[in-house]
């Protein structure tokens, strides 16, 4: 594993980004955390980019163009590509859109945060089970 870890954030929203990296800076000082605004452009920065590796990929569940589900998809189906532990995060409450992120291989599965504290919390519990 990487002295330092990488997660890559992955939200078509600017001000998620912006919470969520914070509440990760905060929770472990020194992470390096690489934003995209969509699925594509995750799966163009770990191709072309490749270095750091990734040690995490939290990604919202809807966003346009290419949907979480659909980013995981062509992820896994990609034999190049690396498998890196992904975190679904959404608003959605519907058991069948859930489900459909477990089917393509989730690690997990977080209602996104709708307050800093809900951030900070989120963050805690992802680089606790995940950054080690």
């Amino acid at each position: 594993m990487n002295s330092t870890p990488v997660v890559y954030l992955v939200d078509d929203d600017p001000d998620d980004r912006y919470f969520i990296k914070q509440a990760f800076q905060q929770t472990r000082p020194g992470l390096e955390v690489i934003e995209a605004d969509s699925g594509f452009e995750l799966m163009m920065l770990i191709q072309t980019k490749g270095q750091p590796p990734a040690t995490l990929i939290v990604m919202d569940m809807n966003m346009p163009k290419m949907s979480g589900v659909e980013t995981i998809q062509a992820m896994r189906s990609n034999p190049g590509f690396p498998i890196i532990p992904v975190v679904m995060i959404s608003t959605t409450t519907n058991p069948i859109f859930i489900q459909s992120a477990c089917d393509v291989g989730v690690a997990g599965f977080l209602p996104k945060p709708d307050t800093i504290k809900g951030f900070t919390d989120m963050a805690n519990q992802l680089t606790t089970r995940y950054l080690g």
